[in-house]
């Protein structure tokens, strides 16, 4: 039974760490169009880092971690360079008459958030199948 909670808890923690990932490419997007901000430069697309989590699930008869989580390491900014625009009116043009824009593929930011949706659900169905595991055990147990 440890180990079906162990798989519960990773599937629980992956559920957290795609809503992250959705949560971030909706900023992105949000933000694709934004030319100044707080710092007075164009919004920089932030991506998810993700790095294993060992849970507390142990087998003794193995001698190791029988379920390893995730977790978001960090969020980080991508510095790859920002995309120009000519825009010669815009407020924040320069003297050639370019825009600097975000660094923000709209369809890429898309494409992120349906992977990260679809994995969302995937885990949501593993919990469920956990959970009816466990309730068949208990039945038999009655």
């Amino acid at each position: 039974m440890s180990s079906l909670i162990g798989a519960l808890n990773a599937s629980a923690s992956a559920l957290d760490a795609q809503r992250s990932r959705i949560e971030v490419a909706v900023s992105n997007m949000a933000n694709a169009e934004s030319t100044r901000g707080a710092d007075g430069q164009p919004y920089r697309r932030r991506d998810v880092v993700l790095s294993e989590a060992p849970l507390d699930s142990f087998d003794s008869a193995l001698g190791r971690a029988t379920a390893v989580g995730v977790k978001v390491a960090d969020i980080v900014e991508d510095q790859t360079p920002f995309r120009r625009r000519f825009e010669p009116s815009h407020p924040d043009a320069d003297v050639d008459g370019f825009v600097a824009m975000p660094n923000v593929d709209v369809p890429e930011e898309m494409v992120n958030m349906l992977g990260a949706a679809r994995a969302y659900q995937a885990n949501l169905s593993a919990i469920g199948l956990i959970r009816d595991t466990m309730q068949r055990a208990l039945d038999l147990g009655k």
